[in-house]
């Protein structure tokens, strides 16, 4: 077992490492006779890095898990197995000092800012909340003005007027509560910001606004993003690599520009097949691939490849054997699949 404050490298290019994570969630109690509990396997087994200063995209259709990923690597879950490396700490074995700590420098954006925010607290408390909450807690020291210059600060940084600090939640618009989401999640100058599908609730002009705002943020600041998202044209304007998730596994991991243009595994060429093109002639002439049955229950574990059932490319091994995500990148590029089409 990992120590709880053991520094494992100070200095590696990752900000976050995740390394076999699964999140396996009890399924009702204990049946009859004593047979075995059931559960319901959110994650099973999933690898990735954060690099410092990038956006991480993680990508895959509704029920795949990719929410389950961002809250166990938050601690907001407690994962069943496998490590969260986390600015140089393992943080699935920490105490919770340790946690406060390394949660300063991790902050969350949510989906939906309208349950996200506190309904009877002003602008200006939700933003300074954190900054109190750590201040009592004698992690950070700050005067009353500091922290109220800091509020400003952060409310010019996200675009809301300092004026507006003594209005409630329900007094703004949806991108305007976002703004000030993002402007909470900014307050103790965090390193990462793990967004959870945080323009999904918006109009499709106001996404663009709040995504434009998150890469502004990340140049001011030098932030590293975990970014979820099912739209993939916001993972393909947000994201400098993508992850690309199904039924709880990561089945491909590239550079955004690469995974858009030579997709490998049989799930993400029709996961990309499926997304609109602006362009009417090449939409018109381009190949749709549709995949048959359904997506199987998370409630069973399987001794092969999860795509098996819907894969238009299944051989008799994929049925056995889960294929490991292997490096396919062209030139020295990182481009990891898992599929045993590419040995």
């Amino acid at each position: 077992m990992q120590q709880a404050d053991k520094v494992l490298d100070s200095k590696v290019e990752n900000l976050l490492e995740v390394r076999n994570l699964k999140m396996h969630f009890p399924a009702g109690a204990k049946g009859l006779f004593g047979r075995e509990k059931k559960y319901v396997y959110a994650v099973d087994g999933v690898s990735f890095e954060v690099r410092k200063g990038e956006t991480l995209g993680l990508v895959g259709e509704s029920g795949c898990g990719k929410s389950t990923v961002i809250r166990a690597v938050a601690q907001l879950y407690k994962p069943t197995a496998g490590e969260v490396i986390f600015d140089g700490k393992e943080l699935t074995h920490t105490d919770k000092k340790s946690m406060l700590e390394s949660r300063k420098n991790m902050q969350m954006v949510f989906q939906d800012p309208y349950s996200s925010l506190d309904p009877r607290m002003t602008t200006a408390q939700i933003i300074s909340e954190p900054m109190q909450i750590y201040r009592k807690r004698g992690i950070i020291s700050m005067t009353d003005q500091e922290i109220s210059d800091r509020v400003d600060s952060l409310m010019e940084m996200v675009g809301l007027s300092k004026f507006f600090k003594n209005r409630y939640p329900h007094e703004f618009s949806g991108g305007q509560r976002q703004r000030i989401g993002i402007a909470r999640a900014l307050a103790l100058k965090p390193k990462l910001i793990l967004a959870d599908e945080p323009v999904s609730a918006l109009d499709v002009s106001i996404q663009a606004q709040i995504l434009n705002l998150f890469k502004d943020v990340q140049k001011r600041m030098g932030l590293s993003y975990l970014f979820i998202a099912h739209d993939l044209a916001v993972i393909k304007y947000i994201s400098d690599r993508i992850a690309v998730m199904y039924l709880g596994k990561i089945v491909e991991i590239s550079d955004s520009k690469d995974l858009y243009a030579k997709p490998l595994h049989p799930y993400t060429k029709a996961l990309l097949s499926a997304a609109p093109i602006p362009d009417p002639e090449v939409e018109a002439k381009r190949e749709r691939i549709i995949l048959s049955g359904d997506v199987p229950s998370p409630n069973v574990q399987r001794p092969g490849c999860y795509f098996y059932d819907r894969c238009p490319h299944r051989m008799d091994r994929c049925k056995a054997n889960q294929p490991p995500l292997v490096q396919k990148g062209e030139n020295g590029t990182d481009h990891r699949v898992a599929c045993f089409l590419y040995k």
